[in-house]
């Protein structure tokens, strides 16, 4: 699981640890990856991805590169900042995914993938369209819930991130591979 927010324990933290609590009970472990809260650069399309398939910024971004390929399915979490997802999340998604598409090693295809929003107020469902886009360009099938994967401001009360996070068991055990179903 990523969790996107600039805040390492925050909220979207919590709703993660909601999701990890309800994947173990089902038998299937779940590491979060914070992103951090250092600036993260948007691509530059210099196109050492497809030399490498590593970006040629050396940050966070890297370090989930090296990973992402261990892991069967994954879930990206964003607090909701003026109707969209952080900066940083999205910067990150978009060179990991484009380092991912150029370098050829296919780390994200046909892997299960959710998105969870965390909300104050307004914007939530933009914010999922946006995570979301991610996961089609990543030829990735999007796990769904009772309802939209939202937290508005009591994150304990998140009953649909419990259910998202049994639709991903459930279409991790279709697939028939379910060692792993987020990353560190």
């Amino acid at each position: 699981m990523v969790n996107g927010s600039p805040h390492e324990r925050g909220c979207v933290y919590t709703a993660l640890e909601e999701i990890a609590g309800t994947l173990a009970s089902e038998g299937v472990h779940g590491d979060i990856f914070w992103i951090g809260n250092k600036p993260i650069s948007s691509c530059v399309d210099c196109g050492k991805c497809a030399e490498t398939g590593r970006c040629a910024f050396n940050d966070r971004v890297n370090n989930f590169l090296a990973v992402a390929g261990e892991y069967d399915g994954f879930i990206f979490a964003s607090p909701v900042h003026f109707a969209a997802a952080t900066g940083g999340l999205t910067a990150f998604m978009g060179r990991a995914f484009f380092a991912d598409l150029h370098s050829g090693q296919n780390r994200f295809a046909l892997k299960p993938a959710a998105a969870v929003v965390s909300a104050r107020r307004s914007g939530a469902t933009a914010t999922l369209d946006q995570i979301n886009k991610f996961f089609l360009w990543g030829h990735m099938p999007i796990v769904s819930s009772r309802y939209w994967n939202m937290v508005y401001n009591d994150h304990r009360k998140a009953k649909t991130n419990v259910f998202a996070a049994k639709q991903h068991v459930w279409r991790q055990m279709i697939q028939g591979s379910f060692a792993r179903c987020s990353l560190q």
